[in-house]
């Protein structure tokens, strides 16, 4: 008698199974809402980073240069490459002896981390959503080439960030 009643001990009833999947049941209705934001948000965040990135070198590439912005046919190069004061010579190596010595401001030109073509990169000037950038040279904005349809999780268009 005393080894029937041991040998039930070592089992689990099924109350106690029940509890332990509803407790693991309420555990993931908390914890996968929270993860799934945090993913459907990386590509926005990724966006911010690499807006901020652009803007920042295009503002420091405003400052070395007398004020002039990269015109739009060499934003690229102009902020990957060495240049002289006035923005031409452009080159992957500095030359004091013929003043290029400006840059480079970007190591590359981030890939557009949204959008249809997400493994575009490069500067656009075209209105094909998801290649590269739009640039404007005249302001020196830069924004991310999407269609205005194409929103973050909370609205906002991608293409105005």
């Amino acid at each position: 008698m005393y080894q029937a009643s041991r040998k039930h001990r070592k089992a689990f009833s099924l109350i106690e199974l029940v509890i332990v999947i509803v407790i693991i049941g309420v555990i993931s209705a908390i914890a996968i809402p929270r993860m799934t934001r945090g993913a459907q948000n990386a590509g926005a965040t990724a966006l911010k980073g690499s807006l901020s990135v652009m803007r920042s070198s295009i503002e420091l590439y405003r400052t070395e240069h007398d004020g002039k912005f990269p015109t739009a046919t060499s934003v690229a190069t102009a902020l990957t490459a060495y240049t002289k004061i006035d923005g031409s010579d452009a080159n992957a190596t500095p030359d004091v002896s013929s003043g290029r010595i400006y840059g480079p401001y970007v190591r590359k030109i981030p890939p557009l981390p949204v959008g249809l073509k997400k493994n575009s990169t490069g500067i656009a000037a075209t209105d094909r959503p998801g290649v590269g950038w739009i640039y404007e040279e005249t302001t020196g904005d830069i924004k991310a080439n999407c269609a205005d349809t194409e929103l973050d999780q909370d609205g906002v268009k991608y293409n105005t960030y």
